[in-house]
């Protein structure tokens, strides 16, 4: 299975700042250290092109981000310090799902080991989510062709709810998101479908609701192309995700989700991060890992 990864994922914050950047390069040490035996090369990502992120974002925005011109809102919104540096960061991390979308769509699966920035819209940017990788990808690839049907399946903690707000309107993909029904953002967007769940959900209630639901949708829309959220933050000991999902429970979800989109219907997956804040930094990139390895194993 072809990764996307650059070293530059890695954007230097305080020690103090809740968003763990080391799980980057910690989890692609893991992929590094276990690919050997799991058929998986990582590749260097490389800048999306502008003209790609136009399709999505407004340039007032984009400026706003380069200059580190965002108002204190805005600012404490986002939660990331705007600059050009930034901006360049979150290029390379659409690209790398831009990359892994093409290699998708050849080889049945990839991964960029990032991504899944979900909560960006088009003309702002919340919760350390700046450019929305998968809605840039979605569209520079429905540009491309335009017949094609592309699902996005957020199985993160939280509601994509950026993704739902720019496809909101457009046939031809289709956002599901299972998600804390009372958890951030506090202010949902309406998705093709919303699976809310309630505060501090069991795994195996979690996994019931998402058996019970992905693979009617899967049915109904039938996609050429599935972009996966797949979020570490469900875990029982992640500081924001507000469930109560094991190592296992997480394991069992990614098993169904590639299982009901790649093994039973062959649909190709691009697979992406999303959020993880485990109080053990370190688990979060071992969680990150292991979907990236479990992907790897069924590709």
């Amino acid at each position: 299975m072809r990764c996307f990864y650059h070293g530059d994922y890695y954007f230097s914050l305080p020690e103090t700042h809740p968003f763990p950047m080391d799980k980057f390069w910690r989890a692609e040490a893991l992929i590094r250290g276990a690919a050997p035996e799991c058929s998986v090369s990582i590749l260097p990502a490389e800048h999306a092109p502008m003209e790609d992120i136009l399709r999505v974002h407004t340039p007032t925005y984009l400026d706003s981000i380069r200059a580190g011109s965002l108002d204190s809102t805005a600012a404490l919104k986002l939660g990331l310090p705007a600059s050009e540096a930034l901006l360049a960061r979150s290029r390379l991390e659409t690209g790398g799902t831009l990359l892994a979308a093409e290699a998708a769509l050849r080889d049945g699966i990839a991964a960029n080991l990032a991504g899944g920035t979900h909560h960006a819209f088009a003309d702002r940017g919340l919760g350390y989510c700046v450019l929305n990788d998968v809605a840039v990808s979605a569209r520079a690839i429905l540009a491309a062709r335009p017949t094609l049907r592309i699902l996005v399946v957020d199985t993160d903690a939280h509601q994509g709810n950026g993704t739902a707000a720019i496809f909101a309107g457009d046939p031809r993909v289709f956002t599901y998101s299972i998600h804390g029904g009372r958890n951030y953002p506090a202010v949902k967007e309406t998705s093709s479908l919303d699976v809310p769940l309630p505060r501090y959900v069991s795994g195996r209630d979690h996994l019931d609701q998402l058996e019970s639901t992905l693979a009617p949708a899967v049915e109904e829309f039938r996609p050429d192309l599935a972009f996966w959220i797949s979020g570490a933050d469900p875990h029982e000991h992640d500081r924001f995700g507000q469930m109560r999902l094991t190592d296992a429970d997480l394991a069992a979800r990614d098993a169904h989700v590639l299982d009901t989109l790649l093994v039973r219907r062959g649909i190709p997956v691009v697979v992406l991060y999303g959020g993880g804040y485990n109080r053990d930094r370190e688990h979060t990139a071992r969680l990150h890992a292991r979907t990236i390895l479990a992907a790897a194993s069924v590709g």
